[in-house]
């Protein structure tokens, strides 16, 4: 193709070529499922700052059912789809207890489905994982080589989700995350708002230990990926991410509280005083040296990005 004719009018209209040429050789096509949830959602609020190298596909079950494996190698044949970004999840971790049926089918089946499918198109997974796939009972940070041994129906479901899309489609990366919240949907830091501003006192777990991710920081994060993984090709395997330190649901709590300006009196109290269907970890602090190291990551302080979400709020 020629770029320069020594006529302005043909020049301009080649260059505008030369432009569309390059912009479809570069842009590749990413399918985020879940749209509509936390991370979703955080990824669809900072995609237009990627559109240059991306063009964004959001689904949530409505536009795309992933536990339907023929809908998805359909979606992504006709979409030309590169990279899946799997937010899509069952997280209701008390009532999977009793739901193991839909739990598994999002969890794992469908995760299979998403497999299957890339490696059949040629395409990427990159899948959100949990800290539940641990047993908690560690006393240093997790990290991604310990043995996996889920407590709930929750965690089994996820930890097997694991297990059948490094099967099925190698080429994925599945990021492990904990205690998520956000602007959007429910989650720990809106419920803890609405009871304090609601209640005079309140009882919170002060024996579990972790740390508070903010979706948005997460996000960037699976972003900052993809633009890596252009240039520096695919690192499959897994990772471990959340914010940095340490805290219980206590202390989050009363950070919580502080940064929102409420005043509910908030009491410490153990594990079994809060008796709930699916176990939790009490131990699920993620170690994210390799995740720094392999993506040049700097990572924000949990609180530091609490304090921003609630001024979003």
């Amino acid at each position: 193709m020629a770029f320069f004719s020594g006529n302005k009018q043909a020049d301009d209209q080649d260059e505008t070529a030369k432009n569309v040429f390059r912009f479809e050789l570069v842009q590749k096509n990413i399918l985020i499922t879940g749209a509509n949830g936390q991370l979703g959602n955080e990824i669809r609020r900072i995609s237009v700052r990627h559109e240059d190298n991306f063009k964004f596909f959001f689904t949530d079950v409505n536009e795309l059912d992933i536990t339907n494996r023929e809908a998805v190698e359909c979606y992504l044949k006709e979409n030309g789809i590169k990279y899946i970004v799997n937010c899509a999840a069952y997280t209701a971790v008390d009532k999977a207890e009793d739901d193991m049926d839909l739990c598994y089918k999002i969890n794992r089946d469908a995760v299979a489905n998403l497999g299957i499918a890339a490696a059949n198109n040629g395409a990427k997974v990159v899948h959100v994982s949990t800290d539940y796939v641990f047993d908690g009972t560690a006393s240093s940070p997790y990290k991604e080589t310990d043995t996996t041994n889920p407590q709930s129906v929750y965690g089994k479901s996820k930890q097997e989700g694991e297990t059948i899309l490094l099967e099925t489609c190698p080429q994925s990366i599945i990021i492990r995350t904990a205690w998520l919240y956000s602007i959007f949907g429910n989650n720990f830091v809106k419920t803890m708002i609405k009871y304090g501003k609601e209640r005079d006192e309140l009882n919170v777990v002060a024996d579990q230990a972790g740390t508070p991710t903010n979706a948005a920081d997460l996000a960037r994060t699976i972003l900052k990926i993809l633009d890596f993984s252009e240039a520096n090709g695919f690192k499959a395997g897994i990772y471990h991410y959340s914010n940095e330190g340490v805290t219980s649901w206590y202390d989050f709590t009363l950070a919580i509280h502080k940064y929102a300006g409420i005043s509910c009196k908030v009491n410490p109290i153990a594990t079994d005083q809060y008796p709930v269907k699916a176990k939790r970890p009490q131990y699920s602090v993620l170690d994210k040296t390799k995740i720094k190291s392999v993506f040049n990551l700097s990572i924000p302080d949990w609180e530091d990005s609490l304090s921003i979400c609630i001024t979003e709020l």
